[in-house]
């Protein structure tokens, strides 16, 4: 029986010369406890030294994917198959034994006593193989290692979907800065200009005006025909002649212009960021791209840390990601849960009734499951199965609002303010005076009652009569 055993410095081929000792596992150890013990059972037939670390690298790669390299190929064919050995070949990954057989032919065996023999092969290692020495063996197994860690990281999946959390992450936060800052340019400038604050509502446009205007008194000699469309142009001239704001020096001024150029500059570099993220999502899950969108998708990947992490959840998950608070809180009182997170910021939630947001949240949730999937461990690189997703909840929501005007008790809520329901016009009701209860206009007469005789007592005084009845 042969053996192939794989190290850090190369393959080695060892031939066992006992294979009776085999049969018990567990004796298989005392074989291996003096060298000359090591030389009556087991002895190398042939070794192959890596020539550098690219080759041992990709070799560790072919074998941890359980893949028939091209080294390991060229040295069984050379050693095993053009010398004409029909023994089995040991070998202690199974896939790896199924693989060799196929492309070269050998008949491999893995089983206890070939784990049990690898074991006891590494630890005497050293004495089998003279060619490498222990302090070699140890430089090549750091250096092997370090070299495949780093090609782990390098094309780990996880490192692009981690720029994608970066992005949103970093995305959110410039829409945070712009808004503060352009609030206080609208605060600082409207002291000096406040009436433009409601005619100029953009706040990129607003700054870019400020940042080219300056002080309202160069309103009239300032051309803001490339920012603003002539009537409004027209008329900021005409409000900044007669506005009562207050006179700003030119070192505020100044100071205004650099706050302005700030917000100019990152609302641009937004602009990219957003490019950036969106070709990333399409480069990375075009399913759940065209699901729920660019910027939902990045989110949901943001809250689960990872693709990976967002296909292995399941649908109902999904479907409330980013209401945690609200979920746990609803069980701790035992009230209704939230029926959406996340995914009420997708256009498909956002377009549907009230009443039907969380069956399409539902339904979206179920599509997002799949998409993500696909995206994560499929290699197709088109979105059809998002885009014949997207389909599907576009004709689920146009079906709930068709059943909800098609109920009777929807139609007649309708029908009470419409004239036409269902196509067939209803009939207008006259006012019927004869149903009006009215009072009549003649006095009706009391009739007549006897007087009623009153007591000596009665007429006293109260106390006396409760002291008389006492």
């Amino acid at each position: 029986m042969l053996i192939l055993f794989e190290t850090a410095a190369g393959f080695a081929l060892l031939k066992v010369l006992n294979e009776s000792k085999l049969a018990k596992v567990e004796n298989i150890v005392a074989e291996f406890d003096t060298p000359s013990s090591i030389a009556k059972f087991i002895t190398l037939q042939k070794f192959h030294k890596f020539g550098n670390t690219t080759e041992a690298l990709d070799a560790c790669t072919a074998l941890v994917e359980s893949k028939l390299g091209t080294a390991l190929q060229k040295f069984l064919k050379t050693n095993v198959v053009q010398a004409g050995i029909k023994e089995q070949l040991a070998v202690a990954e199974p896939k790896l034994g199924g693989v060799i057989k196929e492309k070269l032919g050998i008949n491999c065996v893995c089983n206890p006593a070939v784990l049990e023999l690898t074991r006891c092969i590494r630890s005497q290692l050293s004495n089998l193989v003279s060619e490498v020495t222990p302090k070699d063996f140890g430089t090549m197994s750091l250096g092997l290692a370090h070299s495949y860690s780093r090609y782990k990281v390098k094309f780990s999946p996880e490192k692009v979907d981690t720029m994608i959390v970066q992005a949103v992450a970093l995305l959110d936060d410039l829409d945070k800065e712009i808004n503060v800052y352009s609030m206080r340019v609208r605060e600082w400038y409207g002291w000096h200009f406040p009436e433009m604050s409601k005619l100029i509502t953009d706040n990129l446009l607003y700054c870019k005006v400020v940042k080219k205007m300056g002080q309202r008194t160069n309103a009239l000699a300032t051309e803001l025909s490339d920012l603003l469309p002539e009537e409004l142009e027209a008329e900021i001239r005409e409000t900044a002649q007669i506005s009562m704001g207050t006179e700003v020096s030119q070192e505020d001024m100044d100071n205004i212009s650099e706050l302005c150029m700030q917000v100019i500059e990152i609302t641009e570099y937004r602009e990219q960021l957003w490019d950036y993220l969106t070709n990333r999502m399409q480069a990375i899950a075009p399913n759940l791209t065209a699901l729920v969108g660019e910027l939902v998708g990045a989110r949901l990947i943001a809250r689960t840390g990872s693709l990976i992490s967002l296909a292995k959840y399941p649908a109902s998950t999904i479907q409330i990601l980013g209401a945690e608070k609200a979920l746990f809180r609803a069980l701790k009182s035992k009230k209704k849960t939230p029926k959406y997170g996340l995914l009420f910021q997708a256009s498909l939630v956002g377009q549907t009734q009230p009443k039907n947001k969380g069956k399409v949240s539902r339904c979206l949730a179920a599509k997002a499951a799949l998409c993500s999937r696909v995206d994560a461990l499929g290699d197709a690189e088109k979105a059809s199965i998002g885009i014949s997703g997207r389909v599907h909840v576009e004709a689920r929501l146009r079906g709930l609002d068709e059943s909800l005007m098609q109920h009777p008790a929807a139609a007649k809520r309708v029908g009470k303010y419409d004239s036409r329901v269902g196509g067939i016009e209803r009939q207008q009701e006259s006012y019927n005076t004869e149903m009006d209860s009215t009072m009549s206009t003649t006095p009706r007469k009391r009739p007549a009652t006897a007087p009623v005789s009153q007591s000596p007592a009665s007429s006293a005084d109260p106390k006396r009569r409760r002291t008389d009845q006492l």
